[in-house]
């Protein structure tokens, strides 16, 4: 069968996310594929064009992986007939107005979260794209991790039986660029370029929480700035002006608890750099990006409380590995072969811009709790 061509133009491929995530493991590796394979046994394959500012960094990207296309002007390639979809993982304040000009040409849009800075504008862009009738799709990877994927299946089988409380635990030490290099960009700590850990990763939380555990209800959270200065790319000191850790309480459709804490400035002692704890009448369960463990009710220990002795019970072997019975592809490329069918096949697509919105809103709430103190409802969202 023959095999269809579809453009795509991609901005922000420079940053660390767009190149590695969706550059290498995701189109380079679609493409290494010979292209998505289609519901007819047909493929369609990718005809990336590569948006940089730096000519010099995008054009080494693109003889670096084989890529024909590349250019600094964005204008251009979205304005080209050749290009049906435009993904962006640039600077998030910048987004709405790159989605706008993408809608407005008539491309489908793909993009990295958060959508906007702001509710209103996310919503703007939802509502644009719906205008136009074009599709749309954010990026939720965390969805197609193997260990949630693995909470996935142990819900959808009953396992945890009424579901009760959702712990989670994310982050590590981010160094602050003195005499140990950041492992993360510097406008990560500074507000007016899109910063903070709140806008950063609530966005994400949402979606795994309303996928897995239920749906948000409502949100009590405190962000704080442990690192109030910090050292840029350049070597320059600069003012943290956003939040580094916040901690987080959700209430969830169903009676579900969640409560997450999240930081770039704890040490890790856990199993992974982000955990998930699911405490259910008939079992628990604990993953992380790869692995879970679970113990069912009739395995569990009977410990009796006694701060005189030592502890007898080795509590992590009482818990059971969940074995890989299933092989996972990389999250990011699972989702852009999801959107690609979706745009060429029309194929159902559940991860829109309208998600992408319920992000910032969360994001918005969490923002409103801790600056007013106090539990903020989270409303159901409409266009």
């Amino acid at each position: 069968m023959p095999v269809q061509t579809l453009g795509v133009v991609m901005n922000g491929v420079t940053g660390r996310m767009g190149m590695n995530q969706h550059l290498i493991r995701s189109v380079v590796a679609i493409r290494a594929q010979g292209g998505v394979p289609l519901s007819d046994g047909s493929r369609v394959q990718l005809d990336p064009i590569l948006i940089g500012r730096n000519a010099e960094k995008v054009e080494g990207l693109a003889k670096a992986y084989g890529i024909a296309r590349w250019s600094t002007d964005l204008d251009a390639a979205i304005a080209d007939p050749r290009n049906q979809i435009f993904f962006d993982a640039a600077t998030t304040p910048m987004r709405p107005t790159l989605l706008q000009k993408a809608v407005a040409a008539g491309k489908h849009i793909y993009c990295e979260k958060p959508i906007a800075t702001n509710l209103d504008e996310a919503l703007s862009i939802c509502r644009f794209a719906k205008e136009k009738g074009v599709k749309t799709g954010t990026v939720q990877d965390k969805l197609f991790l193997p260990g949630l994927m693995k909470l996935r299946s142990l819900r959808d089988s009953g396992f945890f039986g009424r579901m009760l409380s959702v712990r989670g635990e994310f982050g590590y030490w981010v160094f602050e660029g003195d005499w140990q290099a950041a492992q993360r960009p510097s406008w990560n700590y500074r507000a007016e370029d899109g910063g903070g850990m709140i806008l950063d990763m609530v966005c994400h939380w949402r979606y795994v929480l309303d996928n897995l555990f239920g749906e948000v209800e409502a949100v009590s959270c405190l962000g704080s700035t442990g690192i109030p200065e910090r050292v840029d790319e350049t070597g320059k000191r600069y003012k943290a002006t956003t939040d580094d850790t916040a901690y987080a309480t959700f209430q969830l459709a169903g009676g579900v608890i969640a409560q997450i804490n999240m930081s770039w400035v704890t040490r890790v002692y856990r199993d992974d750099l982000v955990t998930f704890q699911v405490d259910g009448t008939l079992g628990s369960a604990v993953a992380g990006l790869h692995d879970c463990v679970i113990q069912p009710r009739n395995a569990t220990p009977r410990p009796v409380w006694n701060p005189d002795q030592r502890q007898s019970i080795d509590f992590r072997d009482t818990w059971m590995t969940m074995p890989d019975n299933a092989t996972y592809d990389n999250g990011f490329k699972t989702q852009w072969e999801m959107f690609i069918r979706h745009v060429v096949e029309e194929l159902p697509y559940s991860h829109t811009l309208i998600e992408g919105a319920k992000g910032v809103q969360l994001v918005e709430c969490a923002l409103q709790s801790w600056k007013e103190r106090r539990w903020v409802d989270v409303p159901k969202l409409t266009l």
